[in-house]
């Protein structure tokens, strides 16, 4: 179906900026950019000497020397980090599909007019959000052994940050679909639409492609926490990087090598939402 537009007219183009910048600040002036660069120029001068001062620390303790680095260039060290990428990333996955269907459920039932369900999503993200993941993992650990519920360890960490993050992603749906403009529902509705099939057909579409980029980042963060791993004892790979590093007394070397991993996934999936961004 055809987007609607209100009886004013089509709406103008936009200048490309995204709907929450438009929502919380005005776009700075001449003046507040210039004071913005100068301020970032006189920010990065400690943090460069903070990096100088603690990249000679480590070389004067020999965390810099090559043989700290070298078993991270072997294939067996390799494709044991690599089988622990493969982990995180299943657990991404999983963990995404289950959160994000969810997340727009939970939103749904808030933004619907029974009250029944609006006050059980209201609940439940209210609680979950409130609630950290770790102390939700634990509950998972140590408390559901208790009644005799027994999960593998792969479950005993997606359930909770597909809890956790189905009550953000809620949040971030029901934000999109209240920032559009009411007259996009109305002009539904005037043409014989029900509540939800206006919902369906006209509302959900534009506030999914407006929050796309928004959606991609709060993918980014369920990513990182996939490294809570280590407390199911599920081997992703910041677990098996700081095995390594134990085993082989390279704890720094492991950790950064585990960081340099993600950075790269991050940039993967922020250079998509960019240009989603872009294309929307």
């Amino acid at each position: 179906m055809t987007l609607l537009t209100t009886s004013a007219g089509p709406t103008p183009a936009r200048p490309s900026r995204t709907w929450t910048e438009d929502l919380l600040f005005d776009p700075p002036g001449p003046r507040a950019r210039r004071r913005i660069r100068i301020a970032t120029a006189v920010s990065l001068v400690p943090l460069g000497a903070l990096v100088v001062f603690v990249g000679g620390q480590f070389a004067a303790h020999g965390q810099l020397a090559a043989h700290q680095w070298r078993p991270y260039t072997t294939w067996p060290i390799l494709h044991y980090l690599l089988v622990g990428a493969g982990n995180t990333l299943l657990v991404t996955a999983v963990a995404a599909a289950l959160a994000f269907p969810f997340g727009g459920l939970l939103a749904l039932m808030r933004l619907g007019r029974s009250a029944a369900p609006r006050v059980f999503a209201r609940g439940y993200t209210e609680l979950l959000r409130a609630l950290p993941l770790l102390v939700l993992l634990y509950l998972f650990l140590f408390g559901l052994p208790q009644v005799g519920i027994h999960l593998p360890p792969f479950w005993q960490l997606v359930v909770p940050i597909v809890l956790t993050h189905a009550a953000v992603l809620a949040e971030l749906v029901r934000a999109g679909v209240l920032a559009l403009d009411p007259g996009q529902g109305e002009a539904a509705q005037s043409l014989g639409l029900t509540h939800w099939q206006s919902m369906r057909h006209v509302i959900a579409p534009q506030a999914i492609r407006r929050l796309t980029p928004a959606l991609v980042s709060q993918l980014v963060r369920l990513l990182k926490d996939s490294t809570l791993g280590y407390v199911v004892s599920y081997l992703e790979l910041l677990h098996r990087a700081r095995v390594l590093g134990e085993y082989n007394h390279t704890v720094l070397s492991a950790y950064l090598v585990a960081a340099a991993a993600f950075v790269l996934v991050n940039l993967a999936l922020t250079t998509v939402a960019d240009r989603l961004e872009r294309r929307l």
